[in-house]
């Protein structure tokens, strides 16, 4: 299933962690704290699980949008050189 996942997090090095494990889940980056890609719902849950211990008690949001394939297709972008 194609999942969108965006975060906020302040502390530098858990906001890196976050970002290797959805390189690990294999989600791309699309933006500095965006990710994009295919992952099972069982995947999505190990990497929600792995967000929360990294973020203990630390500040910090993480959200995954599953994106069905028509709403992804509808989505609408602006590309600057």
């Amino acid at each position: 299933m194609r999942c969108l996942v965006v975060y906020d997090i302040p502390d530098d090095r858990a906001r890196s962690k976050i970002a290797d494990y959805c390189q690990d889940y294999g989600l791309s980056r699309i933006q500095y704290s965006a990710f994009l890609g295919d992952i099972s719902r069982t995947h999505q849950d190990e990497l929600l699980q792995k967000v929360r211990r990294r973020l203990g008690k630390l500040d910090g949001r993480v959200a995954l949008f599953p994106l069905c394939e028509t709403d992804f297709r509808t989505r609408r972008e602006v590309t600057i050189p």
